[in-house]
């Protein structure tokens, strides 16, 4: 991924629609305040769906909700299922679903009554391996239509304000509003982009479930730079999402600038059952908007930025070429030493009962085993040796357990020339390889 990998989903497209009841702040609040977690730039928050909590990522650039994962939730019931077929994003044509009407949704006093959801049925779906932690489903513009929905990326949370003049007031002293358009549910902004040295009028979705800067669509203005490399961009909900990745001169959104953006170019093959608005040439993604505390005003037809103190770090990527996904659970035995108390007759006795530290106990806990399930042609990796499908078994000396998947992919973001040691399993074979960060662009 990229800075990870790239979780664009683009359009959900039903063969058939039904009307949907919208969030609403629950009488009695002003405002309701959701923590979320922030992985890869993506945001994740808490939504119960019919009384059973399940993890949600949150993107403006869908307009359905959309379940998947939900074989190790049969608890949760739906009401009135019937079958559908679904595409989107990827180089497959369509994917099996279930269409639920009347279902209940709700997060801290924010609620959605008689909510439609849609239910991806293959199991391969399954972004919970790509992210560390579990995820059963997205949700989009239902969650932003009705009101004021400010993310704080730092904080990590997220302020729903209820829809009213006296906010949006406070709002424009603390903020650079930009407008924005809604179309076909999601929301635009115009921007320039410097290609060449000239000046590119460029309407992008913004797209809070993107994890890159900005992706690209080219035309006969924009062209995939000359020094640019292909690589795996994320998973579509009709398949993987292949294109390149490459540095453009520079993007400005309003009064914010950004130099040599790394960008993303999407292969015409993934993007094929995408309806794009007339006008689009991309999206603007997590890269830039964790940069930001933002606040989404629908209805107003604004978008309020602020800068945060990450606005002016650099750029950066996947320098060794891997994409890592969880691949299971495995029981470890780790050491656990006993501390315990002894009452002595005698101070010799006390010391001596010091002298003993050999009382400690095997425990086992489940661990997660991380496979390398993509390499990019002509990286380092791929030049090293290393190969899809490859277990690994230690990372620079340390077991791969020790760190969160997030951590992993900082660590192959890291600055040119860091050495990476990795050992991997390969056909019950443990294997060492070494290999260099290289810059690519």
């Amino acid at each position: 991924m990229k800075k990870y990998i790239v979780l664009f989903f683009g359009v959900l497209t039903p063969f058939f629609l039904n009307a949907q009841s919208d969030f609403l702040i629950e009488k009695g609040h002003s405002k309701v305040t959701i923590p979320f977690k922030l992985i890869n730039n993506l945001i994740f928050i808490p939504i119960k769906v019919n009384g059973i909590e399940l993890n949600f990522l949150l993107d403006s650039g869908v307009e359905e909700t959309v379940l998947f994962s939900m074989e190790e939730r049969q608890e949760v019931s739906f009401n009135n299922v019937e079958k559908i077929k679904l595409r989107g994003l990827g180089s497959e044509e369509e994917i099996e679903g279930l269409k639920s009407t009347n279902n209940v949704l709700s997060s801290h006093s924010f609620k959605s009554q008689n909510h439609l959801l849609y239910i991806i049925l293959d199991q391969s779906f399954n972004l919970s391996s790509h992210i560390g932690i579990p995820v059963n489903g997205i949700i989009g513009y239902k969650f932003f239509k009705n009101n004021l929905v400010e993310v704080n990326y730092q904080k990590k949370k997220i302020t729903i304000h209820l829809n009213n003049e006296e906010v949006r007031k406070k709002l424009d002293k603390k903020f650079k509003s930009i407008p924005i358009t809604i179309e076909k549910s999601k929301p635009y902004i115009e921007a320039v982009a410097v290609v060449n040295s000239e000046d590119i009028p460029a309407k992008l979705l913004i797209d809070i479930g993107n994890s890159d800067s900005f992706w690209v669509f080219e035309n006969n203005k924009i062209k995939l730079p000359k020094k640019n490399f292909p690589d795996f961009l994320g998973k579509g909900f009709s398949g993987d999402i292949e294109g390149h990745r490459a540095k453009i001169e520079k993007f400005s959104l309003a009064d914010f600038d950004f130099k040599n953006p790394i960008v993303s170019f999407p292969d015409s093959s993934s993007i094929k059952n995408v309806k794009m608005v007339p006008g689009r040439i991309g999206s603007v993604g997590g890269e830039i908007l964790k940069r930001f505390t933002l606040v989404l005003d629908y209805a107003g037809r604004k978008l309020y930025l602020k800068k945060n103190s990450k606005f002016s770090e650099p750029f950066t990527y996947n320098k060794s070429g891997i994409t890592i996904q969880h691949n299971g659970l495995q029981w470890v035995q780790e050491t656990v030493h006993l501390q315990t108390v002894q009452v002595a007759s005698s101070l010799g006795e006390a010391e001596q009962n010091l002298k003993k530290d050999d009382n400690f106990r095997y425990k086992f806990s489940l661990k997660p085993v991380y496979e390398i399930v993509n390499i990019r042609k002509r990286s380092a990796a791929e030049k090293c040796g290393l190969q899809k499908g490859d277990i690994i078994v230690s990372i620079n000396n340390n077991l791969p357990y020790k760190y969160s998947l997030q951590q992993i992919n900082a660590l192959l973001k890291s600055e040119e020339d860091t050495w990476i040691n990795m050992e991997v399993e390969r056909n019950s074979l443990i294997l060492k390889f070494r290999f260099k960060l290289e810059d690519e662009l």
